[in-house]
């Protein structure tokens, strides 16, 4: 019996593969999607990474470690008395995990919806035929595809420490770090990114006293360092022991914890002992069953599948994108890849714009950002006009006792076009969007500081921003 033959298949279903799944069909092809992520249950969980275990979920348990601390700590200065306040991590994971099952349910509908053709299972290249490639399913309903056009998009793993495996009991990646069944007394986190200080956060406001270790001898290196300053303050401050510029010499797990010895940025032999340790220093391409060596598909020396700027790798009509590829590993890079390609398989001008990704840290102050930082500015000898404005000045965040922050803007120093914008504050990763749209339609600081916006809302600390840019604030 001849294997089913599509015009595309899309082998993984994260935000990338999902979304490039649906756009191809829209677009009139044929599409299949494999996808091997599963379930308690054993069924399919389409979404990958970002839907089991990263950014929803951990979005999920933020969420109700936020309600738990304001419980606690804030809603007296509401008048609001809480007595008798109680956890149930138990709850509380089970309530991350209803959100997460309702995201697996939301794609099997949208591809039912759309005709996307689902498999559950790994896909793997067989061989190159004469309709395209011949991609075999392992899994429980094992069989054999032929597709005209292949996406590939496979997604990311954690990056382990060397002689520091994951074990998801004591060191534990993301997906361990959202599966804890109690409060951990100590906790350690290796690596100040985004996903170590999300976890961090979680944990600190749920009662575990948190340290972390990072290798950098900066905070947060990839942010305006205005930005960064802000957000160190405000997280030692909440709690968060940071220390940066140390050197891991070794992680021992015991029956009581994790020890891990560690160089400080002075030179100085410490040990840490902690009860849990997450490792968050980074994530690898995800290629293992893909088998690019039976068809020649090209990996680079990271394990990653070489792409052109257009995701086409060197293979005919074989295409590549998100965490699989180069570039930021970020679920809406992925999806705007995936969009674009199905765009470019049906002829059409598909496009990525690398410098207008926004970027967001979902910790409390949330910290978002697009385009350049202040560092890059001087670097590449551009000049600029920078402007900021705090929230302690802004009404409503006054109102609602969040007043961490500030939005700042950059600006070309002749032209006036906007160069980045860089955030730190309540809502940060909502209030990005309105300078990712500015910046896309090559707006000035100008342009925003004359748009009317609401009163009082969070988002006139933007337009207060785009006027500092001009020195002409009204309201600090």
């Amino acid at each position: 019996m001849a294997s089913p033959h599509f015009d595309v298949i899309v082998i993984g279903a994260g935000p990338g593969g999902y979304i490039a799944a649906i756009r191809a069909a829209q677009l009139g092809f044929k599409v299949a999607c494999i996808d091997a992520w599963a379930n308690a249950q054993g069924g399919p969980a389409p979404g990958g990474t970002c839907t089991n275990v990263g950014c929803i979920p951990s979005k999920a348990l933020l969420q109700s470690s936020e309600h738990y601390e304001h419980a606690g700590k804030h809603f007296a200065a509401h008048g609001i008395g809480v007595s008798g306040l109680t956890l149930d991590v138990a709850k509380m994971l089970g309530r991350k995990d209803t959100v997460v099952k309702q995201n697996n349910d939301g794609i099997l509908y949208l591809f039912k919806k759309n005709k996307v053709e689902f498999f559950h299972g790994t896909g793997r290249f067989v061989k190159a035929v004469e309709t395209g490639y011949e991609i075999a399913v392992d899994g429980p309903g094992a069989t054999t595809l032929t597709g005209e056009h292949i996406v590939v998009a496979t997604g990311s793993s954690a990056r382990a420490l060397p002689g520091a495996d994951f074990d998801e009991e004591r060191i534990l990646s993301n997906d361990g770090a959202l599966r804890l069944g109690a409060v951990p007394a100590t906790l350690g986190v290796i690596g100040s990114g985004v996903i170590g200080l999300e976890m961090g956060s979680v944990w600190r406001r749920l009662g575990a006293k948190v340290t972390v270790l990072e290798g950098l001898p900066t905070f947060l290196g990839a942010v305006d360092e205005t930005i960064a300053k802000e957000a160190h303050k405000a997280f030692t401050r909440q709690g968060l022991k940071i220390n940066l510029g140390v050197k891991i010499s070794s992680v021992t797990k015991g029956e009581a914890g994790v020890t891990v010895a560690y160089t400080d940025a002075k030179g100085a032999e410490q040990v840490l002992e902690v009860d849990r340790l997450i490792v968050s220093i980074g994530r690898v391409p995800h290629t293992a069953g893909l088998a690019p060596e039976a068809v020649g598909l090209q990996l680079d020396e990271r394990g990653a599948i070489v792409v052109d700027a257009d995701c086409k790798t060197n293979l005919p009509k074989v295409w590549a994108v998100g965490d699989v590829v180069r570039g930021p590993m970020l679920a809406h890079k992925a999806e705007e890849e995936g969009v674009a390609v199905a765009e470019r398989i049906a002829g059409q001008h598909g496009h990525v714009d690398f410098n207008l990704i926004p970027w967001v840290i979902y910790t409390a102050p949330e910290i978002a950002w697009v385009g350049q930082t202040e560092q890059q500015l001087k670097a590449s000898g551009r000049a600029y006009k920078a402007g900021s404005f705090p929230f302690i000045a802004n009404g409503r965040a006054r109102a609602l006792g969040d007043t961490t922050g500030m939005v700042k803007m950059l600006a070309d120093a002749t032209t006036d076009e906007l160069l980045g914008v860089h955030i730190v504050g309540p809502v940060a990763s909502e209030l990005i969007a309105e300078a990712c749209v500015a910046m896309a339609f090559k707006a000035s600081s100008e342009d925003l500081a004359r748009i009317c916006h609401a009163h009082p809302s969070l988002s006139e600390a933007v337009k207060e921003a785009a006027l500092a840019v001009d020195g002409r604030t009204l309201n600090f």
